[in-house]
């Protein structure tokens, strides 16, 4: 019997119907490299017979009675590999946008519990950007949070890929069975014992708590902390979200990010969120909505190295960063986000790694569940400050092309989350040499995500001219010599 987590099963209290918490993926494939040519019932069979003894494939969540403790992991016994990979085919001319409008559906569709908390929709007659192009196959991808994080959701995926061709997967994954099923009587004892023991278990967390909030004060005055929560600006996407998605997508030379980072000697991260800034900063203040103040972004930060925890799929904690959208030249806005990274990092270094999976624990299901759609019944991100204005996250992918079963991956865009407050996802991922972008934000929010994704080229360039330019030998001008009377 294997339990969810505090943290997993959060994902689970947090969800209503406006506010899904299952992680996205769009894979772009070119079926010419299959051997024996595109076939959906190959692909789909191809997938079960890949997923059949991954547990987190076939293992569905369970409550427990009463709602005393988090719910546990079962083997669905019905598994029918029907249930999860569906066919689609794009209206003409098959391109960009009906991709987009297509996939921005499905984001809004909720995950049946009553099954193993994943799907595929396998998306036939996709012609490229303006649908003209030869036919591609796109695969979109869904999972509950509470089954993955950012890491471990695309090591399940590339359980689904190969190399070349025709070779076995890339990870064997954990093969064997979901926990057992036991009966309610089990369940409610270990529910009960759970319960009473819960308190004592809080205790040992209020010290290290403690020392932490001192040090906290002791960074802020030296100007050395990571930003703070609720010291965002408001934006129009910083309200109450609705159940409708927006997707836009695009693509970056990694090559030239990697060129800016060794040039200023920063980090890809810092490089990837000093684009955002830019292409948040132009996107705002053509609608006249830029703040005097820089938005703020949640950035998860992985921990499965670090953790002390065997069990649980979500292995994370967070930063906060400021995303310097006050700061109009590109470099100083880039110089000034190392800074601020490195002393966020050296702040988040301090911080145990368990500390949020350890607190989660102590989240009440019935009583999380209540207070999540109370807030957002009573509209209440639009009464109290901001927390956050959106959620960052940098995937690192592939350096070297991957095969979907048997079909090579052109595109592997990354869709997150988005929550009430904070009603837009920026996730990005590397892939054989690109940096795939993937924008997901609520539909009334940010109706026009395409206007927000199609400035992060403009900005990588705008970035590397500006090192360009920076790293040019200044002319040394001569002084005009002035005529003196005498």
């Amino acid at each position: 019997m294997e339990r969810l987590s505090g943290l997993d099963a959060s994902f689970l209290y947090l969800e209503t119907p406006a506010q899904l918490m299952h992680v996205c993926g769009v894979i772009v494939l070119d079926p010419s490299t299959m051997p024996d040519g595109y076939d959906f019932a190959a692909v789909r069979d191809g997938i079960a017979a890949r997923v059949r003894d991954v547990p987190a494939f076939t293992r569905k969540v369970r409550k427990v009675p009463m709602g005393l403790d988090h719910p546990i992991w079962v083997q669905d016994r019905h598994f029918d590999i029907d249930r999860h990979v569906h066919r689609l085919a794009l209206p003409s001319p098959g391109g960009y946008r009906e991709l987009t409008e297509l996939t921005s559906h499905l984001a809004g569709l909720p995950l049946d519990r009553s099954r193993p908390l994943w799907e595929m929709w396998v998306i036939e007659g996709y012609r490229g950007a303006d649908g003209d192009g030869a036919e591609q196959v796109v695969v979109f991808s869904k999972m509950h949070h509470a089954t993955v994080d950012g890491v471990s959701g695309a090591n399940l995926i590339s359980h689904l890929c190969s190399l070349e061709p025709g070779a076995g997967p890339i990870s064997p994954g954990d093969v064997g069975r979901a926990g057992r099923d036991p009966s309610q009587t089990e369940l409610f004892g270990r529910a009960v014992l759970s319960t009473v023991t819960r308190p004592l278990n809080a205790v040992r967390l209020v010290s290290p708590s403690v020392q932490l909030i001192t040090k906290t004060i002791g960074r802020a005055r030296e100007g050395t902390a990571m930003a703070a929560p609720f010291s965002a600006p408001r934006t129009s996407f910083n309200g109450t979200i609705t159940g409708h998605r927006a997707i836009a997508l695009a693509d970056l030379d990694l090559g030239a990010i990697r060129q800016v980072k060794s040039a200023t000697g920063t980090t890809v991260n810092d490089v990837v969120l000093a684009v955002a800034g830019g292409a948040l900063r132009s996107y705002l203040a053509e609608r006249g909505e830029l703040p005097s103040s820089s938005l703020l972004a949640t950035v998860p930060v992985s921990v499965r190295e670090q953790s002390k925890h065997e069990g649980g799929a979500n292995k994370v904690s967070a930063l906060f960063a400021k995303l310097g959208t006050d700061t109009e030249d590109p470099l100083e806005r880039l110089h000034d986000m190392a800074e601020r990274n490195r002393n966020a990092k050296d702040h988040h270094s301090a911080i145990s790694a368990d500390a949020l999976q350890d607190w989660a624990e102590f989240a009440a299901p019935r009583t999380f569940g209540l207070a999540v759609r109370a807030y957002a019944g009573l509209r209440l991100p639009e009464r109290h400050p901001v927390v956050h204005n959106l959620v960052i996250s940098n995937v690192p992918g592939p350096p070297l092309p991957l095969y979907f079963m048997d079909a090579e991956i052109r595109g592997l865009y990354p869709l997150g989350p988005v929550f009430h407050g904070a009603g837009l996802n920026i996730t990005v991922m590397s892939n054989n040499g690109r940096m795939h972008v993937g924008i997901i934000a609520c539909r009334e929010s940010l109706p026009d995500v395409d206007a927000l994704v199609s400035r992060f080229p403009d900005e990588l360039d705008a970035l590397e001219a500006a090192v360009a330019a920076a790293e040019k030998p200044t002319p040394i001008k001569k002084a005009r010599k002035r005529a003196t009377s005498r």
